[in-house]
């Protein structure tokens, strides 16, 4: 699993680095807190229909004991996704550090490259099984 620490996040959204952030807890865990430039999407189906593999992405929830964000790392790599990292302190980490953090309703999501489904893609590979179409943090 390709990790990445609380300093190597916080350089990069520092610098500007070209990647997608998502958290894969709930709607309202989203709405509470969340790290600034994150990602919410309701289930792994719609994820894929909006990231695109090649772009590093990294995956977050509450803390290192959380396993949604390993169950994204892993449903996204099956899926594809080649550049997949998890960031396993969390939000929790990110708090403690005393780290800027968004709070409120999301704003519309808005990629930096037209969404969802890509065309280099085959149609097959951008589904997902039936059982996907569920929350991330949904208990498998």
């Amino acid at each position: 699993m390709n990790l990445i620490t609380r300093e190597e996040l916080r350089a990069k959204l520092d610098r500007g680095e070209t990647f997608t952030l998502v958290m894969t807890l709930s709607a309202h865990a989203y709405r509470s807190k969340r790290i600034p430039t994150t990602l919410y999407f309701d289930t792994i189906n719609e994820a894929i229909a909006a990231l695109d593999p090649g772009e590093e992405i990294v995956v977050y929830c509450a803390s290192d004991p959380c396993a949604a964000s390993i169950r994204a790392y892993h449903l996204l790599e099956s899926a594809g996704y080649t550049r997949v990292r998890r960031y396993p302190g969390g939000i929790a980490d990110w708090e403690d550090a005393g780290y800027p953090l968004d709070h409120g309703p999301p704003e519309p999501k808005t990629l930096k490259r037209p969404a969802g489904p890509y065309p280099h893609r085959p149609a097959e590979a951008r589904k997902a099984p039936a059982r996907w179409n569920r929350p991330w943090h949904a208990c498998w």
